[in-house]
């Protein structure tokens, strides 16, 4: 393969999903870059991944006796043992002090390279915990992270003596990375206009909140204390980042070009962002799956029959359920529709969405005709996120037979779910959803979407023949009375009597879903589209 088809990336990201064994993740953005590394050695392309260890990893949330999510951190010390020492470390500036960074290599997972910075040494003292919790405390520590990942993470590429011609920044939070480049430069002479547009040639930027509030961004006085400027003077680091520093807006004009992670997103993130000048374009390229990791062989065996397709279904439905029981103790009825939701907590994404007039679905679920199994986290700050799940919480409570919540959402959660329920149900605030790489696993695994248009959605659906849209992509005032009562008009006329009186448009709509997907929004049609347009 030539060097021009298969440019050297490194690939940044605070978090990485490659299973579920590694908890150095949180939720979509580590699962995507999980599955780019996994995808992009299937592919045999250049691409590895610099990330940060961390030793305690994201929330591990459980339910209290009151219906209530709290948080707690066990040390995963084990994680060490799944590594390979490079013998590198380097190190970086945080508030003037020095701080060592260890790096380690992890290739356990059938996935390309991924380099792991880590502080967690005893010379570094306080300074030890910066890679201790995966988004966890407050600005000082963020910023820390930052500095190391991407000031340390260029860095650790040198010192690895590795080759790079694209650095690619997934969200915001590598975006110091790119200071680092610049200084690189502007130390072998050259000034920093010069070095600013070099860098800019090099790097790659993709961005996935499409709400302004939701992108990060920091006072100049913070930044400059904890050393984020990276010996660049304030003027500088204004021209790049803005005051307040914003982390996108940084991508952005770090960058030679960007992407947002699906059609409809791409078009939000352009509106979002048409202010910035200088910024660079914002192409779209839709996110994928890694098949392998997440689409049961079973099933893929079988979609051209419809009867063993079938079979197959009920069978994994039927160790679902058995998975549900044993953490549970509720069994649900393998004959009954199972509808499956789960996400990160936050209000848009309007998680207990399905409630809403009980007087309309309660009927169905105290029958059973309706059987629902939640999963999710909030945000260990998220009190308005943590209210959400406690409702739901409150949901099995009065269903107890029908409506069941998964504990601690991870990626063996993830993956049960969505090779195993009938319907996954996705009901966000248009158009708040980037991409939704969870109902893209489901239709691969024949599950059938019900979904607003949004996200990677409105690119597949064809109503009634692989899945489901309501709402009508509506956006604007009275949105969650419009989507309520389309969801319940799609769901109770069309979905049920699909799936309890005609099997076999079931079933046929399971192999359209199937065919519809599994080449189209796969990781490595994904990882292909960055070679052709971002690298």
């Amino acid at each position: 393969m030539s060097k021009k088809n298969n440019k050297s990336v490194a690939y940044f990201c605070m978090e990485y999903g490659l299973h579920e064994d590694m908890r150095i993740y949180s939720g979509g953005l580590g699962i995507l870059a999980g599955d780019i590394l996994k995808a992009s050695k299937d592919l045999d392309k250049d691409l590895i991944g610099i990330g940060l260890l961390w030793r305690q990893g994201y929330t591990k949330q459980l339910i209290d006796d009151d219906g209530r999510p709290y948080d707690c951190y066990p040390t995963n010390d084990y994680i060490y043992d799944y590594l390979e020492d490079t013998g590198v470390e380097v190190t970086v500036k945080v508030r003037e002090e020095d701080v060592k960074v260890k790096v380690w290599k992890l290739e356990k997972y059938d996935n390309n390279p991924l380099y792991l910075l880590d502080t967690n040494l005893d010379e570094n003292g306080s300074n030890s915990w910066i890679t201790g919790q995966l988004y966890g405390w407050f600005e000082e520590e963020r910023l820390a992270q930052e500095i190391v990942l991407g000031i340390g993470g260029v860095k650790a590429l040198r010192k690895l003596d590795l080759d790079i011609d694209i650095y690619h920044f997934n969200e915001g939070h590598a975006a110091l990375a790119g200071t680092e480049l610049i200084q690189e430069k502007m130390a072998m002479g050259m000034t920093f206009e010069q070095a600013w547009k070099k860098t800019r040639k090099e790097v790659a930027f993709t961005t996935h909140t499409p709400i302004k509030e939701g992108n990060e961004e920091h006072g100049l006085k913070i930044m400059e204390y904890m050393g984020a400027n990276n010996g660049l003077t304030l003027d500088q680091m204004v021209q790049i980042g803005g005051a307040p520093f914003n982390m996108t807006v940084a991508g952005l004009k770090l960058a030679n070009v960007a992407n947002g992670v699906a059609q409809l997103h791409g078009d939000t993130a352009r509106r979002m962002w048409e202010d910035v000048d200088n910024r660079a374009p914002i192409k779209a390229i839709t996110n994928g799956v890694h098949r392998p990791t997440w689409v049961d062989q079973r099933i893929t065996k079988n979609k051209d029959n419809p009867e063993e397709l079938w079979d197959s279904h009920q069978e994994i439905k039927g160790e679902l359920i058995d998975y549900i029981a044993d953490n549970t103790g509720t069994q649900l009825d393998e004959d009954k529709l199972l509808i499956g939701f789960a996400r990160r907590a936050a209000p848009y994404k309007r998680s207990d969405f399905i409630f809403r007039k009980p007087e309309i679905i309660g009927e169905y679920l105290e029958n059973g005709d309706i059987q629902i199994v939640f999963s999710g986290k909030a945000h260990p700050l998220d009190d308005t996120g943590k209210d959400i799940v406690q409702n739901l919480i409150k949901m099995t409570e009065k269903y107890p037979d029908s409506v069941v919540f998964l504990e601690d959402y991870n990626i063996e959660i993830g993956r049960m779910l969505t090779r195993g329920v009938d319907l996954w149900l996705n009901n966000p605030r248009r158009p708040l959803e980037a991409s939704g790489t969870s109902g893209m696993k489901a239709a691969m695994n024949g599950i059938l979407n019900l979904s607003i248009l949004d996200g990677w959605w409105p690119e597949a659906c064809r109503h009634g023949i692989n899945g489901w849209q309501f709402g009508n992509g509506y956006q604007g005032d009275g949105q969650d009375k419009h989507d309520l009562k389309h969801l319940y008009k799609v769901l109770l006329e069309e979905v049920l009597p699909t799936y309890y009186e005609n099997k076999d448009k079931w079933t046929k709509m399971m192999q359209n879903s199937i065919e519809d997907t599994y080449d189209r929004f796969s990781a490595k049609e994904m990882v292909r589209k960055y070679y052709k347009k971002l690298y």
